[in-house]
């Protein structure tokens, strides 16, 4: 069967091409945490400008980052070791 045959039959969209499905599939790795070097060597790319088309920002993932963050900055105001810096975060040597 030809591919705009399959295409159809699928249930996507007219014009769907079949790099559209390497795009989605390394969106998708890149989503699940693939680094940019592993995303490197999924694709057979030798260099990061290429691998970077496929890592879209994504409101998602900015939320995901701020709670992180969050974390990161309630974890460090329940230290007990004050320094006296109300508020400031300070390295612990």
């Amino acid at each position: 069967m030809k591919w705009t045959a399959k295409v159809k039959e699928a249930g996507l969209p007219a014009g769907f091409h079949f790099h559209d499905l390497r795009h989605t599939g390394n969106h998708l790795a890149s989503k699940s945490g693939a680094s940019t070097k592993e995303l490197m060597h999924r694709m057979g790319h030798g260099t990061m400008r290429a691998a970077l088309i496929y890592q879209h920002a994504t409101d998602a993932r900015a939320r995901e980052i701020a709670s992180a963050l969050n974390e990161v900055v309630e974890r460090e105001n329940r230290r007990d070791d004050d320094d006296g810096a109300a508020g400031v975060l300070v390295p612990t040597p």
